[in-house]
């Protein structure tokens, strides 16, 4: 599934919720989904800065597709985490890299975060762009 078909299946589901607060329930049950990093991988090099709470994200090639892995201190980072993954991860570099992700206003998650943690979804999602841009891309 591409990155815009990933995008809109995420809309869709966002739009059976009557509410925020079952969207946020939602998002905090993609983080407890989430695999855990290893304590090994959770180093200032992974470590992605601007976020309120700590997060991590490691990135590897396979297949000539991007592959990430991610955690968080508390559990709303790991549902961010978990949530923007799921758009981005086992793509190529390239169509990352030349993504918008229109998918986190849809649904609404930038509206109701605090201005630290919007600036922390922020500072992710420029550390995954810098992550594929150290793949070759076209």
């Amino acid at each position: 599934m591409n990155i815009n078909d990933q995008q809109d299946e995420i809309i869709e589901e966002f739009q059976l919720f009557p509410d925020w607060e079952s969207k946020y329930e939602y998002v905090l049950e993609m983080g407890n989904k989430l695999e855990p990093l290893d304590d090994s991988s959770k180093t200032d090099a992974h470590l992605v800065k601007g976020c309120t709470s700590k997060a991590w994200i490691t990135a590897d090639l396979v297949d000539g597709k991007m592959h990430f892995n991610a955690d968080g201190e508390t559990a709303i980072a790991r549902g961010i985490l978990a949530l923007v993954l799921r758009v981005l991860n086992d793509q190529k570099p390239e169509d990352i890299l030349n993504t918008q992700l229109y998918f986190l206003e849809r649904i609404g998650l930038k509206d109701h975060l605090s201005i630290t943690r919007a600036q922390g979804l922020e500072s992710l999602i420029k550390k995954i762009y810098q992550l594929a841009s150290q793949y070759p891309h076209d």
